[in-house]
C-alpha cells in the first residue's frame, strides 16, 4: 500500500495516570477538543460524507449501468463532469464512489478496531504464555508481504468477489499493527497503582480491561479508527487496480481503474481521471487533519503540547 495509515504516533497517545489513582478534574464540556486542524478536517468529512449519502437519493439513474447516456459528452448543465467512454455520468459515478468507499472504510475500521482492541488489551494485560502465543500470531501477520499476496489473490479471483469480501480481506491483513500498539499500551498500564487497586478490590480481568485500561487507550483507538478508514480506502483502490476488487461497483478505486483502462488522459477525458484524484486527495486530507487534530487535542488536554 502506498500509504501506511496504521503508523500513527501511538506513544504520544498513552495516557499516564497519576500515581494516586485516576486523573484529576478535566476541562468542562468539549472545549478542549477545539483546534484548527480538527475543525478543518471535520468540515471536509462532513461535507463529503453528507453529500455522498444524500445526493444519491436524487440520482436520475444508476451510475454503474453502462450506455445510459451518449459517450464522451463534454461538461454541461446536465452532465456536470461529462460522460465517459462507457456512457456513464462521471459526476454521479463519483458521488456513488465516495459513498461506497466511505462505507467500506468505516466497516473495515470497525472490524479492525474491535479485533485489535480485544487482542491487544488481553495480550498486554494477561501476559505470560498467552501473550507470547498471541504476539506470535500478530507478528506473523505483520511480517506477511501484503502486496505479493494481494497480487496472487487478484490473479486467482480476478474481480469475481463481492464488496463485502474485499472488506473482509482488508480486515484480515490490517488488524495486526493496531493490536501490537494497543498491547504495548496495556503493558505500560497493567503495573500502575490504580490497576493493582482494582485487582485487590476483587475486579475480574474483564472489568479491569473494560473499566480501568480501556479508557486510557481510547484516545489511540479513536485516532487509529480514523487512520484505518484512510488505510481501507487506499487499499481498496490498490485492489481495484490489480483486479481483486469488484470494479463494477462504484468506488474511488474502480473509477480510477476504468479511467486508466480507457486511457482517459490520452483521449482528452480529463474530468474522468482528475475528478476522482481530487476527491481522493480531499478525502484523505480530511481524514488526516481529523486524525492529527484529535491527536493534538488529546495531547493538549494532558499538557503534553
Amino acid at each position: 500500500m502506498s500509504i501506511d495509515a496504521n503508523n500513527a504516533d501511538p506513544v504520544a497517545l498513552v495516557v499516564a495516570p497519576p500515581v494516586a489513582g485516576k486523573p484529576g478534574p478535566q476541562k468542562s464540556g468539549l472545549l478542549w477538543l477545539l483546534n484548527g486542524r480538527l475543525a478543518v478536517g471535520l468540515v471536509i468529512l462532513v461535507v463529503m460524507g453528507l453529500g455522498s449519502f444524500i445526493l444519491p437519493l436524487f440520482a436520475p439513474a444508476d451510475p454503474s449501468v453502462q450506455a445510459t447516456y451518449m459517450r464522451n459528452l463534454p461538461m454541461s448543465g446536465i452532465h456536470w463532469l461529462g460522460t465517459n467512454a462507457l456512457g456513464q455520468d462521471i459526476f454521479w459515478f463519483l458521488v456513488f464512489s465516495v459513498r461506497n468507499s466511505l462505507m467500506l472504510g468505516i466497516l473495515v475500521a470497525v472490524g479492525v478496531t474491535i479485533i485489535a482492541t480485544i487482542v491487544g488489551l488481553s495480550a498486554g494485560y494477561i501476559g505470560g504464555t498467552f501473550e507470547r502465543l498471541v504476539m506470535l500470531i500478530v507478528d506473523t501477520f505483520i511480517t506477511i508481504p501484503l502486496l505479493p499476496i494481494l497480487i496472487i489473490l487478484g490473479a486467482l479471483i480476478r474481480g469475481n468477489t463481492s464488496f463485502f469480501t474485499v472488506g473482509v480481506i482488508i480486515i484480515i491483513f490490517g488488524w495486526a499493527w493496531d493490536a501490537r500498539t494497543v498491547r504495548s499500551m496495556a503493558l505500560s498500564l497493567r503495573e500502575r497503582e490504580f490497576i493493582n487497586m482494582a485487582r485487590f478490590s476483587g475486579a475480574n480481568t474483564f472489568n479491569v480491561l473494560t473499566r480501568e485500561i480501556l479508557p486510557y487507550v481510547s484516545a489511540y483507538i479513536l485516532v487509529g479508527f480514523i487512520n484505518t478508514v484512510l488505510f481501507a480506502i487506499n487499499t481498496e483502490a490498490t485492489l481495484a487496480v490489480i483486479g481483486l476488487s469488484k470494479v463494477e461497483v462504484p468506488t474511488l478505486g474502480s473509477i480510477i481503474f476504468w479511467a486508466l483502462s480507457y486511457n482517459a488522459l490520452f483521449t482528452g477525458q480529463y474530468p474522468w481521471i482528475v475528478a476522482p484524484i481530487v476527491a481522493t486527495v480531499t478525502l484523505f486530507l480530511g481524514l488526516f487533519l481529523t486524525s492529527t487534530g484529535f491527536n493534538q487535542a488529546f495531547a493538549s488536554k494532558r499538557g503534553v503540547s
